[in-house]
């Protein structure tokens, strides 16, 4: 069984070696290691072998796994690093043009489209008596997870969500909530405040997500909040960044720090290039809200038998996707100047 071990190592490394695409390393990883794989198909045979060759067969067969597994991962990476520089080439931006013709705007500045949301959502509140706070990307467990009723055992917490530093005790926040907490230790009921900022989670990037996006988290406690406070200041939100009524729906939804929670979708009309109208409508889902987990204001020092509040976190780049009809968020980020001067006028 060790030979047969050793020969499957020996043909996974000569099979890998010429493959180029993140798929084809993917499959290649299921057709050795996977729960179908070749090495389980050989290790079926362990049970007819003796104690003595167990002990040798067991550790074996764990060495070749990690080293396929660390193969993989060096490979994916290689692709992607070569799928990276291949697009650069491909996109990449002659600084000594100088043509009337090419208007890059190289020589104008303008605010980028997630700042200028941004602005503008937070002189809506504002108007509305809110305060705008702000926070430190680099977070405790504390005010990140504990404070906002996240338990150890949360999905949240787990390596493939959060970029946690070394000392595991500090990490890069994984959403605005954290503003939440320390707002609360600083002021005293009632108030009403919004926290805009850059968050932070270890996401596979595509069309919808980035590991780096966003938020503006907002709150408001007092006595006697309710359900009916939350949607009016939403759907005077909405109102103001559309400049029409919305239709809104609150959906029921699950987050730790919010009992009740909700999902809240808008009505509103896909991008369609051949129609202006949109022949797609439907119901986009643009944040999640609720009324303030009791123990989220014992985290923050507020008395909840004497005070209740809702809570809210809305994505801005989201939001910049819906407003300007954008299909990709990775436009917001990557630096293009060809899509950042359609907004140097602003």
């Amino acid at each position: 069984m060790i030979n047969k071990i050793e020969s499957l190592w020996e043909s996974f490394q000569k099979e890998v070696t010429p493959l180029d695409k993140q798929a084809d390393v993917l499959n290649l990883k299921a057709k050795y290691i996977g729960k179908k794989g070749l090495i389980s198909e050989v290790m079926k045979g362990l049970r007819d072998a003796s104690v003595e060759e167990k002990k040798l067969i067991g550790p074996k067969s764990n060495e070749v796994k990690k080293n396929i597994e660390t193969s993989i991962q060096d490979k994916l990476k290689d692709i992607q690093i070569s799928e990276m520089n291949e697009k650069l080439k491909k996109e990449k931006i002659d600084f000594s043009l100088r043509d009337s013709n090419l208007d890059l705007g190289l020589n104008s500045g303008g605010i980028h489209p997630v700042h200028q949301i941004q602005r503008s959502i937070e002189d809506i509140f504002l108007s509305m008596g809110f305060e705008v706070l702000d926070g430190p990307h680099i977070e405790t467990e504390h005010y990140n997870f504990e404070a906002l009723n996240i338990p150890e055992t949360h999905p949240a917490r787990d390596m493939q969500d959060t970029f946690w530093f070394k000392d595991k005790a500090h990490l890069l926040r994984t959403h605005t909530s954290t503003i939440q907490i320390r707002g609360m230790e600083e002021r005293k009921a009632p108030f009403a405040f919004v926290g805009p900022g850059k968050v932070f989670r270890c996401e596979r990037i595509d069309a919808t997500h980035e590991s780096c996006f966003h938020q503006l988290e907002g709150m408001m406690v007092g006595e006697n909040i309710n359900t009916g406070h939350l949607i009016y200041f939403m759907k005077t939100l909405l109102k103001e960044i559309f400049q029409k009524d919305m239709e809104v729906r609150l959906r029921p939804g699950y987050f730790p720090f919010v009992e009740p929670g909700f999902e809240l979708d808008i009505r509103w009309k896909k991008p369609d290039p051949k129609d202006e109208e949109a022949r797609h409508s439907g119901w986009l889902e643009l944040l999640p809200c609720g009324m303030v987990h009791p123990n989220v204001l014992k985290a923050g020092g507020v008395d909840p038998d004497k005070y209740t509040g809702f809570a809210f976190g809305l994505g801005l780049d989201r939001l910049v996707m819906v407003n300007y009809k954008m299909d990709d968020i990775r436009y917001l980020h990557k630096g293009d100047l060809r899509f950042n001067s359609q907004f140097s006028h602003f």
